[in-house]
C-alpha cells in the first residue's frame, strides 16, 4: 500500500462538511464541548436580542447586535466545520480502502469436491457454506477453509509477506483470506463469511467505526479549559450588578449600564474558544493522518500512544523489505566443490521465472562464469514447483537436480536410499538465524548445498522510522 494524502480543502470534502457544520449545531453536539457550549448559548442569547432589537426594544443598536451575533455564529459555525473536515479525511479514507475490492469471479461447486458441476457466479454473492474451487492464478473469493487439496497461496496484499505459504485441509494451515491468490495446484475452500464480513470489509469497518475516545491528556485539558470557562463565566456576570450599581452611584445622566450583548462578546473573548473549537479537530485529523501513512488508530489514545513510541518491533518480509527475495550466497556442503552447487543450482532454475529463480541464474554467472543456458538446446526437462513436494528441478540426461525446502529436499534425498549430511542441517540454521532463507539443492539423490536467498531493504527506511 502506498502512502496517499488528501489536500487540505479537498472540493469532495468541503460540500458534505458544510452541511455537518450546520447539522452539529443540534444542542445535544454542541454539549460534548463545554467552551464551544457556552459559545453557543451566547449566539443564541445575542440573536434573540438582535430580533428584539430590530422591534426597537433593544439595549443596543441593532447593526451593533447583529454584528456581535454574526461573529459568535461564525465562531461555532467554524468549530463544527473543523471537525466535519477532519470527519471527512477518515471517511475518504475508507471509502479509498474500498477501492481496493476488485470485482472476482468464483467457481461454485454444486458438491464439495473437485469434478463436481460448476458454474461462475460474483463472489459478493457467496454465502456462508458455499464451496469453490481455487486454481493456480485465481483470487480468492471469500474468507474461508480448505476442505480438499493443497495450493501455494500469494498473501503479501493481506499479509505483507513476500513468500508464499501452502495452504491445505486439515490442521492449523486451513484458513485462507479473501483477495489472495492461488499460484500453484488447485483447493476447494468452504466460505466461512457472507458477503460484508470478510477480511477487507472488517478492515473497512474499523475505519468507518473507529471512535475518537478521549486521551487522558485531552480529558485534563477539557477539565482545565471548562475551569477557566466557569472562571470567566462568573467574573463576567457579577459585571453587570456592579455596572448597574455604579451607575446609580453616579448619579450621573452619562453614565451608561454595560449591555449583555458586550458582556456575552467579553465573555466569549476571555474564554479558550480558539482551543476548545479545534480540540476535537485535532484528535479526529491525527487519526486521518495516521491512516494516510497506513497505520490504522482506532482512538485518539492510539495516536497519543504512537508519541512515545521509541522502539519498533515488525515484520521484516514485505515491510522493510522489498518482498523479492535474491540469491545472494552459494554455500557448499563439505567436499563439494562451490562451482558445482552453482552449476547444479543454475540448471534447477533456468526455467524458474519467480524472482528468486532469476537471481539464482544471475549470481552463478556473475560469481563463477556460467553463462546461462537454453532448456531446450539440453534437452532438458523442468520440475515444476507443487505445493505437495515444494520442490522444483530440471532433469538432464541421468542427471537429476532439485532445489527447494530443505525438508522437502531431506525426504527426496531419503526417498533416493540416501541421507542429508549434518552439516548442510548446520547450515540451513546458520541462513535461518542471519534472516535469510535457505534453498537447499540435491543431484541424483545427493544433498549438494545451500543457497542463501536475501531480502532486499527497501531505501530510505531509516529515515521513514524516524
Amino acid at each position: 500500500m502506498t502512502r496517499k494524502t488528501l489536500p487540505l480543502f479537498d472540493p469532495k470534502l468541503l460540500g458534505p462538511a458544510l452541511v455537518d457544520a450546520f447539522r452539529k449545531l443540534d444542542p445535544r453536539t454542541q454539549a460534548r464541548n463545554p467552551v464551544m457550549f457556552v459559545v453557543f448559548v451566547g449566539s443564541l442569547l445575542t440573536t434573540w436580542l438582535w430580533i428584539d432589537a430590530l422591534r426597537g426594544q433593544g439595549e443596543a443598536p441593532a447593526w451593533f447586535i447583529g454584528n456581535v451575533a454574526l461573529w459568535l455564529w461564525i465562531t461555532v459555525l467554524f468549530a463544527n466545520f473543523a471537525e466535519a473536515i477532519a470527519e471527512g479525511r477518515s471517511k475518504a479514507q475508507a471509502t479509498a480502502l474500498r477501492g481496493m475490492r476488485q470485482k472476482v469471479w468464483a467457481k461454485r461447486l454444486k458438491e464439495p469436491h473437485r469434478g463436481a458441476a460448476m458454474w461462475t457466479q460474483p463472489a459478493e454473492e457467496l454465502r456462508k457454506g458455499n464451496v469453490v474451487i481455487v486454481e493456480a492464478g485465481d483470487l480468492m473469493p471469500c474468507d474461508g477453509e480448505v476442505i480438499e487439496g493443497v495450493a501455494s497461496v500469494d498473501e503479501s496484499a493481506v499479509t505483507g509477506e513476500s513468500a508464499p505459504v501452502i495452504r491445505e485441509s486439515g490442521g492449523d494451515f486451513a484458513a485462507v483470506t479473501g483477495g489472495t491468490r492461488v499460484l500453484s495446484d488447485w483447493i476447494v475452500v468452504r466460505c466461512t463469511t457472507d458477503p460484508g464480513e470478510t477480511f477487507v470489509d472488517r478492515m473497512i469497518a474499523m475505519v468507518e467505526t473507529a471512535k475518537r475516545r478521549k486521551t487522558p491528556n485531552e480529558i485534563a485539558l477539557e477539565i482545565f479549559l471548562a475551569a477557566l470557562t466557569v472562571v470567566f463565566l462568573l467574573a463576567t456576570v457579577t459585571l453587570l450588578p456592579f455596572s448597574i450599581y455604579s451607575v446609580k452611584a453616579a448619579s450621573s445622566g452619562t453614565a451608561v449600564t454595560v449591555t449583555v450583548t458586550v458582556l456575552v462578546a467579553l465573555l466569549v473573548c476571555l474564554i479558550p474558544t480558539t482551543i476548545g473549537a479545534l480540540l476535537s479537530a485535532i484528535g479526529i485529523a491525527g487519526m486521518s493522518r495516521m491512516l494516510g501513512a497506513n497505520v490504522l488508530a482506532m482512538s485518539g489514545r492510539a495516536v497519543e500512544a504512537a508519541g512515545d513510541v521509541d522502539v519498533l518491533l515488525l515484520d521484516k518480509t514485505g515491510t522493510i523489505t522489498l518482498g523479492n527475495r535474491q540469491a545472494s550466497a552459494f554455500l557448499p556442503a563439505p567436499g563439494v566443490n562451490v562451482r558445482d552447487l552453482a552449476d547444479a543450482a543454475q540448471l534447477s532454475s533456468l526455467a524458474d521465472e519467480t524472482p528468486e529463480g532469476r537471481s539464482i541464474v544471475v549470481l552463478a554467472k556473475k560469481e563463477h562464469g556460467f553463462r546461462e543456458r537454453q532448456i531446450a538446446e539440453l534437452g532438458a526437462t523442468f520440475i515444476p514447483f507443487t505445493a505437495q513436494t515444494r520442490m522444483s528441478g530440471v532433469n538432464v540426461g541421468a542427471r537429476q537436480i532439485r532445489k527447494g525446502a530443505a525438508d522437502a529436499i531431506a525426504r527426496h534425498v531419503e526417498c533416493h536410499g540416501g541421507t542429508v549430511p549434518p552439516a548442510i542441517s548446520r547450515l540451513v540454521e546458520e541462513v535461518g538465524r542471519r534472516g535469510s532463507t535457505p534453498l537447499v539443492v540435491a543431484e541424483n539423490g545427493t544433498a549438494l548445498g545451500v543457497v542463501e536467498l536475501k531480502d532486499v531493504v527497501k531505501g530510505g527506511i531509516k529515515e521513514r522510522f524516524g
